[in-house]
């Protein structure tokens, strides 16, 4: 069982920085790949990025390249999103989602979720 819980999500404007965290835990949690996935309003939920718990390899959907920074933090169980130059296509429901083995892109392929934080991006 992991148990994940996202925090950080709020309102901001166009250009600016936020940092999302969200705190694991559970048995076995070095075993887990970690995932950010959004949805926003009307949309499929989509990948935003991937990292591999004991490796530190990184994916990154094509949009966030160069903007968004996936970490990882082993001694406080805890994976971060860091959103830079943030745009109104950002806004979303952003949640971290965890997998055994190497991490995927594919939603479908992560055991565990939380429940989500807003990101708000304004013009």
């Amino acid at each position: 069982q992991v148990q994940l819980v996202e925090s950080g999500g709020r309102l901001v404007r166009a250009g600016g920085s936020l940092r999302l965290s969200c705190a694991a835990s559970g048995r076995t949690f070095s075993n887990y790949a970690m995932g950010w996935f959004r949805q926003a309003p009307g949309k499929e939920r989509e990948f935003v990025a991937t990292i591999d718990w004991s490796r530190t390899t990184t994916s990154y959907e094509d949009s966030v390249k160069g903007r968004f920074t996936i970490s990882r933090d082993n001694a406080k169980n805890t994976v971060y999103l860091q959103m830079n130059s943030l745009k109104p296509q950002d806004t979303a429901v952003y949640s971290c989602a965890a997998k055994l083995g190497t991490r995927s892109q594919r939603a479908s392929e992560y055991n565990y979720w939380g429940q989500g934080t807003q990101v708000t991006v304004s013009s």
